[in-house]
């Protein structure tokens, strides 16, 4: 066995396996109708692997490194045979890559070759995280009879898309995934990955950003130069979303994500459509970053998607199981969201209080904001370093951040669902962000973060309502914390900077200043609301 694959799944803690002993049969070639040809890998014990549940992954990532350390080798040896595809256009595999256009016809064209093959057995499990999970939705209306299940890790139907929405666009992670599967495949890219991970960063701060993919990788990108140039709507994107499919889809379909997950939004969406219309359909949300998660994938790929490739039912559980921070424990639940949770309002009040309470007569709160100096994304839904819950300290002792805090709560408040804030915003420039955080306070004083959400605002030199979503979440404050609220107007570079001109984000050169203004009081109350348990 790979040491480097045995010391990933030691850290994994995962169960057990079956073998040690596999084989890989490399560069399979799988014909697409218009004759391109996508190589593929099988992995399956050397003893017994023919006829095996398939799980099928289809990945732009390339065919070893961690994806056979930490997908395909720890299913082959826990029941599966694997077999892992190139997608067009990457390590091999011929055409070009488009990214995410293909997937449909490439995906349903390799199950059609997959299920003719003679080791393939009569069960398939289709599995992978991120596109390897979107590319599952590109075909779940449409799935050939030997398809059993999927497990859609952190993703969704329509990858991309939240992130180039016109109220508010994610710079950080679609510009930094275009450099990364544009410079992938360069002589040394795993070594120099660190490297090229800094220069991406600086990049971000080019001006004007549609020069900044030359920057980052040495050359124009058409992927970068199109989410800049193009809203969600745009018809650039035809093919990406496949959000009608999940209605429609065939199988049982056990999906995991993450509380700090840059899909979490869409994925809640996708299993509320097949929860509403009665799909076999499951859901598990630890406390996890895009890229950081445990063994709870591969052990439901093992309960779930096994026990559906032999025709049986997995073991009984709720359909939706939660880890609920704070709390920091699993709980099943019947539903997303759960059952028993009510809206409540905590309003902005004076000197930076926060309440149920209407809040009284007040003078509003005011702060510049500096897009040439950016108020700083710190942890929370990102693919670096320092993401998911960290200190807050640092941040909120900036000028450019406001913060609103209960007194010591007196009972646990338990927050789980759909979070949303409504701030009563004026800005010295017509196109202004608002970006609002939620944070737990601990005993010690120190302020974590367990969610946020920006929204973009034209018209922002006349006051009016900023109604801002902010992710999703599962969260117990304790006893003796406080519960934490912080307004700004940004978080760089998760978030593309508002220059203050209405520019265009890929050709904007001028930064101006910018003085807010936050309302509260009872013609104008700001406030965050919580989806608060109600019963005991």
């Amino acid at each position: 066995m790979n040491v480097v694959s045995h010391l990933l799944q030691r850290r994994l803690k995962l169960s057990p396996p079956l073998t040690r002993d596999l084989t890989v049969e490399r560069d399979l070639r799988v014909p697409m109708p218009d004759g391109v040809v996508l190589l593929a890998d099988r992995w399956a014990p050397k003893a017994g692997g023919e006829g095996l549940p398939t799980a099928l992954l289809r990945s732009p990532y390339g065919r070893s490194g961690p994806i056979g350390a930490l997908m395909a080798r720890p299913l082959a040896e826990r029941g599966y045979q694997v077999l892992i595809q190139s997608t067009r256009g990457g390590f091999g595999s011929g055409g070009t890559f488009d990214p995410m256009r293909q997937e449909r016809a490439d995906g349903l064209a390799t199950l059609d070759w997959l299920v003719e093959q003679r080791w393939c057995g009569e069960a398939v499990v289709l599995f992978g995280m991120s596109y390897l999970g979107h590319v599952q939705w590109a075909v779940a209306d449409r799935l050939p009879p030997q398809v059993k299940a999927m497990i859609p890790i952190v993703t969704e139907s329509a990858l991309t898309l939240e992130f180039l929405r016109p109220d508010g666009m994610s710079l950080e992670t679609p510009f930094g995934w275009g450099a990364m599967v544009g410079t992938q495949e360069l002589p040394l890219a795993m070594l120099r990955h660190p490297l090229q991970a800094r220069r991406t960063a600086r990049a971000l701060g080019t001006l004007p950003l549609g020069r900044a993919d030359t920057a980052a990788i040495g050359t124009r990108s058409a992927y970068i130069q199109d989410i800049l140039a193009h809203d969600a709507d745009a018809p650039r994107w035809e093919g990406f979303d496949h959000r009608h499919r999940v209605a429609d889809a065939l199988v049982p379909v056990s999906s995991f994500g993450g509380w700090y997950d840059i899909f979490l939004p869409g994925q809640l969406r996708d299993f509320k459509v097949l929860q509403d219309t009665g799909r076999p359909a499951r859901l598990t949300v630890g406390s996890w970053t895009h890229t950081t998660f445990g063994p709870e994938p591969i052990e439901e790929a093992v309960e779930f998607g096994l026990a559906h490739a032999r025709g049986e039912e997995p073991p009984h559980r709720l359909p939706v199981r939660l880890y609920v921070m704070g709390e920091e424990a699993w709980r099943d639940f019947g539903s997303w969201p759960p059952r028993g949770y009510e809206p409540q309002r905590f309003h902005l009040q004076p000197d930076g209080a926060l309440a149920p309470e209407t809040p009284p007569e007040s003078a509003p709160d005011h702060y510049r904001y500096d897009p040439a100096d950016p108020t700083p994304a710190v942890g929370g839904v990102r693919m670096v370093k320092d993401s998911g819950r960290v200190e807050n300290s640092a941040l909120e002792a900036r000028q450019d951040v406001l913060t609103y805090t209960t007194p010591l709560l007196d009972q646990d408040v338990e927050v789980i669902g759909d979070v949303r804030a409504e701030i009563f915003f004026r800005s010295s420039l017509p196109h202004a962000d608002v970006f609002v955080r939620l944070c737990d306070v601990d005993e010690d004083g120190r302020s974590w973060n367990v969610c946020d959400g920006l929204t973009s605002l034209t018209g922002a030199d006349e006051a009016r309502l900023a109604d801002v979503r902010l992710w999703p979440t599962a969260h117990r404050f304790k006893r003796g914390h406080r519960i934490r609220v912080q307004v700004s107007s940004g978080a760089f570079p998760r978030y593309a900077r508002n220059p203050g001109t209405g520019e265009s984000r890929a050709t904007a050169t001028t930064l101006r200043a910018a003085e807010q203004t936050v309302h509260h009081g009872p013609d104008h109350p700001s406030a965050i609301v919580l989806p608060v348990r109600t019963h005991a």
